[in-house]
């Protein structure tokens, strides 16, 4: 008996556990959701006016001098000590001796040569004032002259054909050129600077042997300097000689002026670049220092010039109407490092200056400069 009345509790007990869970599920089953606030992110804005935008190409390169003599010797000797060191970074003036080789044992024979050169036109002079004595005079004022001691002087003007064989015949003409060509290898022994610069390399010292044919160092002018740089053949056809170019050192960002020099005819197969050279005169500069230049290539007509990454894959921008973000297509004609130029956008369209994490076409954006936003859009 007591079994059943406990059965009967429990069953009364669910059975009015389930009606108050029900009616709870009733009561709540038409209770509003909460409403989500909605985001609307505040953006940077530019209004779009068409303008001339002028083509800045970027290229860098290292400087090389545009005056450089690599030394070589043509003949061998022992390298005499000079007045100045030979040493990297020493200073020449223009025609100051760079390099000295001993010459003495060369010299004899050079002045040997010249001696019988002087002996064998005494040793006609007295056929001359018998068979020829209207030439005498000119050949007697030519010895009169001769001086061993200097540069052997240019050989009287042959005016008669019977004058002519009699002297080449002697053997004169023959001897005077073999003078001459000693001569000119006699002036190889020493060096001279073709302007004034300075030493970049030497690889000799004093009182080394020197052979011919042997490199001997590197001499060059420090106030001119050229830099090359590849540039698209795009745009051959707009640069020109002469034209400015700003350069910049990425060390102490310091700028200077260059201007184009040269321009390659050719474009190299392989990159299909053209190569352009940029001479540049600052006291600051050195041989092998990185530059990079900046050359103005062309101007673009009615268009504007934005950051990079505004641009998005699809070659569309974001705009602004009705508070709403939309994409336009637009042209790129031009991409540098940093920035590209668009053509094909309207007047008074209103785009993003910067970049907006996570947008989307239709996202809800407001402003920030509003000063800028037609009375159209707002």
């Amino acid at each position: 008996m007591l079994r059943k009345i406990i059965l009967s509790v429990l069953g009364v007990a669910l059975i009015l556990g389930a009606f108050l869970v029900a009616n709870y599920l009733i009561a709540n089953k038409h209770k509003p959701k909460p409403v989500v606030p909605k985001v609307v992110k505040t953006v940077l804005v530019q209004n779009v006016q068409n303008t001339t935008v002028p083509l800045v190409i970027a290229a860098n390169g290292n400087l090389v001098a545009k005056e450089r003599v690599e030394l070589y010797s043509e003949v061998q000797g022992i390298f005499q000590r000079g007045s100045k060191l030979f040493k990297p970074g020493q200073k020449f003036n223009r025609g100051e001796t760079l390099i000295r080789l001993d010459a003495s044992e060369y010299y004899a024979s050079v002045q040997s040569a010249k001696s019988d050169l002087y002996n064998s036109i005494a040793a006609i002079m007295p056929d001359l004032r018998l068979d020829f004595p209207e030439v005498y005079q000119k050949w007697q004022t030519y010895l009169n002259s001769f001086d061993l001691n200097k540069t052997t002087p240019k050989l009287p003007e042959i005016s008669a054909e019977k004058e002519n064989y009699f002297i080449t015949g002697r053997g004169i003409v023959s001897a005077y050129y073999n003078v001459k060509n000693l001569e000119q290898r006699l002036g190889k022994y020493r060096i001279s600077a073709p302007f004034n610069g300075i030493l970049t390399e030497a690889l000799v010292t004093e009182g080394s042997l020197v052979r011919s044919g042997q490199k001997l160092g590197e001499f060059i002018n420090p106030s001119v300097y050229e830099m090359e740089v590849a540039i698209s053949k795009s745009f051959a056809d707009v640069l020109k000689e002469g034209e400015a170019v700003r350069l910049t050192s990425l060390d102490n960002l310091k700028d200077y002026q260059g201007k184009v020099s040269r321009i390659n005819g050719s474009i190299d197969a392989t990159t299909q670049t053209i190569t352009v050279y940029i001479e540049v005169e600052h006291e600051d500069l050195k041989e092998g220092m990185y530059l990079e230049a900046q050359l103005d290539a062309e101007k673009v007509e009615n268009a504007i010039e934005v950051d990079r990454n505004l641009l998005l894959d699809s070659e569309e921008i974001y705009v602004i109407k009705d508070s709403l973000l939309d994409v336009i297509s637009v042209k790129p004609v031009h991409f540098s490092d940093e920035k590209v130029v668009l053509k094909d956008v309207p007047n008074g369209t209103l785009i993003l200056k910067k970049p907006v994490p996570g947008a989307y076409a239709g996202m809800h954006v407001k402003a920030a400069n509003t000063s800028e936003i037609p009375e159209a859009v707002q």
